[in-house]
């Protein structure tokens, strides 16, 4: 079957069913971040979703949202943060090759961020949750996402920024309550069902609007100031995928269903550069509150990295760089320390009293479980662990009997061992675009007219990941894209 054509269509051949001054693709928190900033700034928005309702993969995500450098949040739990501290421990942490021009600016602008996000009655409590883990069980509204964890706390001074709308578990559904409603506060209007799938130029080469379908019809909006492309990242697309990341075929998605790179494909299709395409989040749902307690080991039964890091960087050491499959171990001691809500309902998939007889069901190398073990055990007896710096907090010897959590059992669901599963992710990269969302095409100039935000961009990652920093540049260039479309002159078709 011949795929559905993205290149873009010309003004002239179409008629308008729709006018606006700025025309929003995608109703994700980029793009309710967009809307909203372009409404505030009195153009006339409308937003494009495809789906029955507004909110996307954002209203599904646990709602983190990395934001420091001195919030009040981060004021009242007794952290003196600033944005250097800010921007050095996420030029480590995005690494290699984080943008640092994007960076710079979201660090700098990361206060004054957080009371937008206040403003649009986004809820936060002032408490600390204070262990590893990828969202608290409990309402606590900052946590901390490796900050305190080597090598980082030697190349900035720890602060926790990972800031949380006030709920237990998955807050993105509150947060794209508070911004859907806010945009629509501000004037925009949205328009579900309705998917985008070409780009309109007009005679002087402007991005002038997009048709797209509703159900059955085709239907064509004008954009007389901009169009801003929030439609997400391309994990939904096997075929993208495989071109530009396949690390991640045969993982689960962390999408709605709905990221199967359009907004790139169009924008490509008029000339759009790209940047980053390989760059990815994948995280296995090994628990983090076992494996600080415990260790995280490869096929070969080695551990491979401190267990008390941010897990999206053990489960990109993981799954990119070692032998699976990939096992939490822990003992019955360390086991029962464990909040029994934060175990999100996994049970061990294996229990043996002795490292032997774990090796047997696990299918390592005989002795491997119980070299790596022994080395860890004589070093934690004197709080230390030389080999990867483990934080003596989480540091005891680990005495049968042991169990083992498999990553393939968690929060994405239960899967089969090396098919592939027991990890989920998305895509980071996307088109190159100024830091006021400008749509840059392979000369580096801006495609006039046409702006994007989100994963539909690539934003301030390089290969590395921390939670809470999609949705935080999302909608931090979301706003900055939103301003600069309405800041556009109003153009007539043609000129």
């Amino acid at each position: 079957m011949a795929k559905p054509s993205v290149e873009p269509v010309g003004a002239a051949e179409v008629e308008f069913d729709h006018e606006c001054d700025v025309l929003v693709v995608g109703f994700g928190a980029a793009g309710a971040a967009a809307a909203y900033e372009a409404a505030a700034a009195g153009a006339d928005v409308l937003v494009l979703e495809r789906s029955s309702g507004p909110g996307g993969t954002s209203a599904q995500s646990g709602g983190e949202l990395y934001l420091g450098g001195g919030t009040r949040v981060q004021e009242a739990c007794g952290f003196d943060d600033t944005p250097d501290d800010m921007f050095a421990f996420l030029t480590a942490a995005l690494g290699p090759h984080a943008d640092a021009e994007k960076l710079r600016l979201y660090c700098d602008g990361s206060v004054e961020h957080f009371e937008w996000f206040r403003a649009r009655g986004v809820p936060f409590k002032e408490t600390l949750f204070d262990a590893p883990g990828w969202m608290p069980y409990t309402d606590d509204g900052l946590m901390w996402l490796g900050e305190n964890a080597w090598p980082y706390n030697e190349i900035a001074r720890p602060a926790p920024r990972g800031h949380r709308p006030e709920t237990p578990m998955f807050a993105g559904g509150i947060l794209m309550d508070k911004l859907i409603a806010a945009a629509a506060e501000a004037g925009a209007v949205a328009h579900q069902d309705t998917c985008a799938t070409n780009l309109v130029v007009d005679g002087a080469g402007r991005v002038a609007g997009v048709v797209a379908r509703r159900f059955a019809d085709r239907v064509v909006y004008r954009a007389r100031r901009g169009v801003v492309l929030t439609s997400g990242g391309f994990v939904d697309n096997e075929e993208m995928l495989a071109d530009h990341a396949p690390v991640l075929l045969g993982h689960d998605k962390v999408s709605d269903g709905t990221s199967d790179g359009s907004g790139i494909r169009m924008a490509t299709a008029l000339g759009a550069a790209t940047r980053r395409m390989a760059s990815v989040e994948i995280a296995l749902t090994a628990n983090p509150a076992v494996i600080c307690r415990g260790m995280l080991v490869d096929g070969l039964g080695r551990r491979f990295i401190n267990e008390d890091v941010y897990p999206g960087l053990f489960s990109h050491r993981a799954v990119q760089h070692q032998p699976g499959p990939y096992w939490a171990i822990i003992d019955e001691a360390g086991h029962d320390e464990i909040d029994e809500a934060d175990m999100w309902g996994v049970r061990p998939k294996h229990a043996a009293e002795t490292l032997a007889e774990l090796e047997e069901s696990l299918g390592l190398p005989p002795g491997s479980l119980e070299a790596t073990v022994e080395t860890y055990n004589r070093f934690a007896e004197r709080g230390e662990d030389p080999y990867f710096h483990k934080d003596p907090r989480w540091l005891r010897p680990l005495k049968g009997p042991f169990a083992v959590i498999d990553p393939a059992d968690g929060f994405f669901g239960a899967g089969k061992h090396g098919a592939g599963t027991g990890a989920g992710g998305f895509t980071l990269g996307g088109l190159d675009t100024t830091a006021d969302g400008e749509v840059r095409n392979n000369s580096g100039e801006p495609i006039p007219g046409l702006y994007a935000a989100g994963r539909t961009a690539s934003g301030i990652h390089g290969e590395g990941y921390i939670s809470g920093t999609s949705l935080g540049d999302g909608t931090f260039f979301g706003r900055r894209a939103g301003r600069a479309a309405a800041a556009s002159e109003n153009r007539e078709v043609g000129e």
